[in-house]
């Protein structure tokens, strides 16, 4: 129960973030916000400050903005109102909500690598029958501290040199620690074809070796957190953008692709489960997600009403709140069949209903 309740916190806090990303935006523009609500539906308590009713409402999950005129059918004529704002004052306050979530999913993995990121060894735990680090007589316990020219401290570490390093038909030096000694051991890796984690079938350097079961818990000082966190970031908003890009496209089956609240909150309790650092993992890659989710260019989202100050900013005047109406319903219509796909799709894969 407690991991429940975890659970629906940290999912109402990004929800939180982002409104507070609006919020912040609005007010520096001029735009008056009416309210701000820790939850939805009917409003328990709060207090007025600035104009703005911080309140807290009965459904405790997420919450809300709402600020003065920004239904596009009842533009107010006052000054504080959100359209009379310049195009580029609404740009921000729509886009801040969506950046405010990505820095966050910064801040997080700052702080995940200074406490200490969950990491493999670089020690060898399998040696695979019939591969070419059997055939060149790596064994099992032994540590790679090398490859090719690069060294190694981790497993993740290794991979990535197999990678630089293979050339067709060429070997490749490897250093291992052996009962104190180091030898260096030349691998020739097969080209294989395998399954990445988008479902293509792409060519591999194998050479027939996995990690030990050891796991390491690697920091670092704030400098240095600061720089593999926003790498960090960086490769995973590219592999989300590349994995979104092929859904699209086809290249990806959807069904296998994507999860919705189900499946987050699944994830979400078993990383709960196992402490505080994979929890926190876990709510960075959501942040990451929900900014990036927000800003595609599609109705509903922020990245629709972007989209409709993008046509405003060219044509030089505003897209008519019938036109914008119309278009809402319309996605509002497509999203919820997609959420509804999508919720079924975890409840097969995360529930006892689809054999788990």
């Amino acid at each position: 129960m407690l991991t429940i309740l975890v659970v629906l916190f940290v999912f109402s806090a990004l929800i939180l973030v982002h409104e507070a990303g609006h919020l912040a935006a609005a007010k520096k523009a001029g735009v008056k916000v009416e309210v701000f609500s820790l939850g939805f539906g009917k409003r328990l308590f709060g207090k007025e400050i600035g104009g703005t009713d911080y309140r807290v409402s009965m459904v405790p999950l997420g919450g809300y903005v709402k600020m003065e005129g920004e239904d596009p059918s009842e533009i107010s004529s006052s000054e504080t109102g959100l359209y009379s704002k310049p195009v580029g004052a609404r740009f921000w306050i729509m886009a801040s909500g969506a950046l405010t979530n990505y820095v966050f999913a910064f801040l997080l993995f700052w702080v995940i690598f200074m406490i200490g990121v969950p990491t493999v060894s670089n020690e060898v735990g399998e040696v695979l029958k019939g591969y070419p680090a059997e055939r060149s007589g790596i064994k099992e316990g032994d540590v790679i501290v090398k490859v090719g020219d690069k060294e190694v401290s981790y497993w993740d570490d290794i991979v990535d040199a197999i990678k630089k390093n293979s050339v067709s038909g060429e070997a490749v030096a490897f250093s291992v620690i052996r009962s104190g000694k180091e030898l260096t051991i030349p691998i020739t890796p097969d080209i294989s074809t395998v399954t990445n984690v988008f479902g293509q079938k792409i060519s591999r350097p194998m050479v027939g070796i996995g990690p030990r079961d050891k796991i390491l818990s690697v920091s670092y000082g704030p400098a240095g957190a600061f720089y593999h966190g926003g790498k960090k970031l960086l490769s995973l908003t590219a592999l989300t953008y590349k994995g979104i890009w092929l859904m699209i496209t086809g290249g990806m089956p959807l069904k296998q692709s994507v999860s919705g609240p189900i499946g987050i909150m699944y994830f979400m309790n078993q990383a709960a489960r196992l402490g505080i650092v994979p929890l926190l993992i876990i709510t960075a890659n959501v942040s990451m997600a929900l900014a990036i989710f927000n800003l595609l260019p599609f109705p509903v989202l922020d990245g629709g009403h972007i989209m409709f100050l993008l046509a405003e900013k060219i044509t030089g005047k505003p897209v008519s709140a019938k036109v914008q109406e119309y278009l809402t319903n319309a996605a509002l219509v497509v999203l919820i069949a997609f959420a509804v796909f999508v919720s079924w799709q975890d409840v097969l894969k995360f529930t006892p209903l689809g054999g788990r």
